[in-house]
């Protein structure tokens, strides 16, 4: 792996993690939906001028359009939408931990149901993951933790899952940032219609809230997604999900040293084994190099 595919790996683990601290930060202060709603259109049309700057084109191929599609309802509308609604009840960190679990989903779902073939390794990572998940959660369940919002981001990252393995061979064939763009205003469209029917808008002004929105918008919301893009097209789905063993320390770390979030020693102890989960995993589906 070259320097660059590193730093980039690095970069969105740090940009997608800080995305929970700052989804917390909105949800004081707005409704879920509708803040998200906003994020996704004002990214959206962001993502959709540069790329007309760039001489991209919005004439994508059959399978581009499904991806800019299944990507906006999944990680847009679903995962993003339910993990917003969460955290007005779930801590930034927990929400993150759930979150990340996300490369064993897809492992998993990939080994059972789509008869991908898993190493004895990668099911002791699967293993490790599970276990990690559990030990955290039957601490959570033993404190103060809302078991409807945790619900919500298990089903969060379940759709994610699902979009993941639909946007295999997506991101070839050009107009990358465009197709960035566009699945932005999918699902800022789909939760449109969710928050004009279920939520009573309010917004308290704050400099906090306008930062973190402005961040969210910005950073997680177009750069994030763009480099992500990028990534998995420079060096190939597998290699570039391995960053995702980095999301759980990012998340948490994040959200201690900007949220004070408490955190309890099963939960250092499960974010350890989930990270070494999501690591054996990622390295038992890498394909040795010849000599």
């Amino acid at each position: 792996m070259d320097i660059r595919a590193l730093l980039m790996g690095l970069a969105f683990a740090f940009m997608w993690s800080s995305a929970f601290t700052s989804a917390r930060i909105i949800v004081q202060d707005a409704p879920p939906f509708a803040s998200l709603s906003l994020r996704f259109f004002l990214s959206g049309l962001i993502g959709i001028a540069i790329a007309k700057a760039l001489g991209q084109s919005w004439k994508l191929t059959g399978g581009q359009w499904r991806a800019v599609f299944v990507f906006g309802l999944c990680q847009n509308a679903l995962y993003l939408g339910l993990n917003f609604f969460a955290m007005q009840t779930v801590q930034a960190s927990l929400a993150s931990i759930i979150a990340s679990t996300m490369p064993l989903i897809v492992a998993g779902i990939g080994w059972v149901f789509l008869k991908d073939r898993l190493p004895v390794q990668g099911v002791i990572g699967l293993l490790l993951g599970i276990a990690g998940v559990v030990l955290i959660m039957g601490a959570r369940f033993d404190g103060n933790a809302d078991i409807w919002g945790m619900a919500l981001c298990v089903i969060g990252a379940l759709a994610l899952s699902i979009a993941t393995l639909a946007m295999r061979g997506a991101s070839s064939g050009g107009n990358l940032l465009m197709i960035v763009g566009l699945q932005m205003l999918v699902g800022s469209a789909i939760l449109g219609v969710v928050s004009s029917s279920t939520e009573t808008l309010y917004v308290n002004l704050s400099l906090r809230w306008v930062f973190a929105f402005g961040y969210t918008t910005l950073i997680p919301g177009l750069v994030a997604t763009f480099i992500w893009f990028s990534l998995v097209e420079r060096i190939g789905a597998v290699r570039a999900s391995t960053f995702h063993f980095l999301n759980p320390f990012f998340g948490v770390a994040i959200a201690a040293l900007l949220l004070d979030e408490a955190l309890g020693r099963m939960d250092i102890i499960g974010v350890i084994i989930i990270t070494a989960g999501i690591l054996l995993v990622q390295l038992s589906k890498q394909k040795p190099t010849g000599n």
